[in-house]
């Protein structure tokens, strides 16, 4: 059963562990300040666990699930982290027990409907709920042409509709909670040119483009890109527009 499950992920998951951007630890160190307690924190569609690793560095124990059986396999975590797998809708988790709930890069997929009721259900009164993701990154303005050309050019069929929610910033999905403001957090990585094009590797829509054509949109570009970066081992800095927001549960 799949439960609606749609899954862009898991046929490259330990590609996506490797080459997937990491999260500021700024982030983690916010939301922990803002939680209302470190008992337990649920991280929701974890992939990977990257945000579980860096949850269980505050929280005494972090819940990580994730419906993609082959992204909880490729999964590194502390100690304190426990892994499930098992969909965003139907958590196993008891009744007011979870002081935060993240969901890192994937609100946009969830079913929200059934969702958002599991929120309130596992959440303790005044617990906290934090969705974030990340829009098109940047670097210079000559390798940021390349970007858009395989972006909006090449793969722009390609996306998933849900992908739109991400260039709107999370402004059209549903969040039935009250909201709090939240601080403006720079992410940033460094990367050189071979790691840069294995992130695009794992977008959903270049995965979608290479079924359908049998031939790998990123490697089309990638002489655009060699020329853009330079020395292909130099290190260049990879700006990340991060969009967050945080909600509240006042009363069960």
């Amino acid at each position: 059963m799949n439960n609606g499950f749609k899954d862009h992920f898991s046929g490259h998951a330990a590609g996506y562990a490797q080459a997937r951007p990491a999260y500021p630890e700024a982030l983690f160190e916010w939301l922990a300040a803002q939680a209302p307690g470190r008992a337990l924190a649920w991280d929701v569609a974890t992939g990977n666990g990257q945000a579980a690793a860096d949850l269980a560095m505050h929280f005494d124990t972090v819940f990580a699930s994730d419906a993609s059986a082959e992204q909880i396999a490729n999964a590194t975590a502390p100690a304190n982290v426990r892994f499930a797998v098992e969909p965003a809708e139907a958590c196993s988790l008891t009744d007011g027990s979870a002081d935060l709930i993240c969901v890192a890069q994937a609100l946009h997929w969830f079913d929200h409907e059934r969702f958002y009721p599991e929120v309130r259900r596992v959440l303790r009164a005044g617990g906290m709920f934090a969705a974030w993701t990340y829009r098109l990154n940047s670097v210079t303005p000559q390798i940021d042409a390349v970007l858009l050309e395989l972006y909006d050019g090449l793969v722009g069929p390609y996306w998933p509709p849900e992908r739109r929610h991400i260039d709107t910033r999370y402004t059209e999905l549903p969040f039935p909670f009250r909201e709090i403001t939240v601080p403006e957090i720079p992410m940033q990585t460094r990367a050189t040119l071979p790691q840069y094009l294995a992130y695009l590797r794992t977008w959903s829509s270049v995965r979608r483009y290479l079924a359908a054509h049998g031939e790998d949109p990123v490697a089309m570009l990638e002489a655009k890109f060699a020329r853009a970066w330079g020395n292909a081992e130099l290190q260049r800095v990879v700006n990340w527009p991060l969009v967050l927001r945080v909600g509240v549960v006042s009363s069960k």
